[in-house]
């Protein structure tokens, strides 16, 4: 029996996570979800904590752990409170992998307290490596704790790595669908909506992810994830435009051979993969049928257009504390988007500002990383009202 902790349930990955579960029991490989949480979407955790009777449930919001305390289970279950919860679920003893399905900065503290005590963790919160990549692995040199990624990018690349020795690696190569927007001129860019962002061609995801997709500012943080899972220079990461999102990413070697991972666009497959490494255990997934594939093509981004992608790489090459401003901007100007009070071609300008004010912190500390994260929130927030 393997235990297990969902942290954000009942969010995209989350759900993802839990349909594993259930096919995982089907298939003769038991896990137990032994903690969820949530942050106020109460009515789906209360519909979970009833299916997989978890120990505690902890909801992050005042007013959902307020209405999940008064509400009647059928089986006892701890209701905790936000990031406390999540600080007492972490130290205690009962389940070994965390699944971090959290959205944003807030799955950073998570993850520290999982590798303080030696959590396996199912890593699909990117933030905490693109924040504190080089703290994390500070950390995980005196942990027994091991981090296994999620995204089905860099889950392609631990496949594609596996009885390879990393010496011999020259190439990383990360494919992108290109988002809804890969046809569009840098012009008609302006007046999309938050409808057209949000739909996006081949993935059904959460809304801060998507529009991280559409600006291509989610690849952007894969490369600075794939930096720090993989040992590897940002110069040898490469993103390649694949609109049909069937080869998910590709490892070149010394001997010119290339290694590539393939399947159909379904998260259910990297977190089933996370959840039972190094084995494979049948899934009821659909499968990729060749017969049906006409064609698989790939395109070098626009860095032009999709201006997030190349001030990531300016900000991999500055370093330090610059990722932090980097991440932290692009979730304020996000929620300003999804809120219409931006446009979309507003996201990256906000983010260079930050940049722009920021001095660079050439070695964060935690406390630091907080501080620069909530700076760098509060500058995108007041330099938008000025312009409104």
């Amino acid at each position: 029996m393997k235990n297990i902790a969902v942290l954000g349930s009942t969010g995209s990955i989350g759900k993802n996570t839990l349909e594993v579960v259930r096919n995982l029991n089907r298939n003769g490989y038991p896990v137990s979800v032994k903690y969820i949480s949530a942050n106020s979407n109460v009515d789906l955790l209360f519909e979970q904590i009833e299916e997989f009777r978890p120990k505690a449930a902890v909801v992050f919001s005042d007013s959902g752990y307020k209405e999940l305390s008064s509400r009647s289970l059928k089986h006892k279950c701890e209701i905790l409170h936000g990031q406390a919860g999540i600080n007492e679920i972490a130290v205690r003893d009962d389940f070994e992998l965390v699944v971090n399905a959290l959205v944003g900065f807030s799955g950073l503290i998570p993850t520290v307290e999982a590798i303080k005590n030696g959590k396996q963790i199912a890593l699909a919160n990117k933030e905490s490596l693109v924040v504190a990549g080089e703290l994390i692995y500070s950390m995980l040199d005196k942990s027994s704790s091991t981090l296994l990624p999620i995204d089905s990018e860099h889950s392609a690349i631990l496949q594609c790595l596996q009885g390879e020795p990393l010496k011999e690696v020259t190439k990383l190569i990360l494919t992108a669908s290109g988002g809804p927007f890969r046809e569009f001129s840098k012009n008609e860019l302006d007046n999309v909506t938050v409808e057209q962002a949000l739909n996006h061609p081949n993935w059904k995801m959460g809304n801060k992810i998507t529009i991280d997709s559409a600006t291509l500012m989610n690849k952007g943080f894969e490369i600075i994830e794939a930096k720090w899972l993989f040992n590897i220079e940002a110069e040898s990461i490469e993103v390649l435009i694949h609109p049909q999102s069937v080869i998910h990413s590709m490892v070149e070697f010394s001997d010119s051979s290339v290694k590539a991972q393939l399947g159909v666009p379904d998260m259910k497959v990297p977190i089933q993969y996370a959840l039972t490494y190094p084995g494979r255990v049948s899934s009821d997934f659909p499968k990729l049928e060749f017969k049906h594939l006409k064609n698989l093509t790939f395109e070098q981004p626009d860095f032009d257009k999709f201006e997030c992608l190349k001030i990531t790489y300016d900000v991999i090459k500055s370093g330090g504390s610059y990722p932090i401003v980097l991440n932290g901007a692009n979730e304020a100007a996000v929620e300003l988007f999804l809120n219409r009070k931006i446009r979309f071609t507003d996201i990256p300008a906000l983010i260079k500002g930050a940049l722009d004010k920021h001095e660079n912190n050439t070695k964060p500390t935690l406390e630091n990383i907080v501080e620069i994260d909530s700076w760098s929130k509060d500058f995108v927030r007041k330099e938008s009202a000025k312009a409104a």
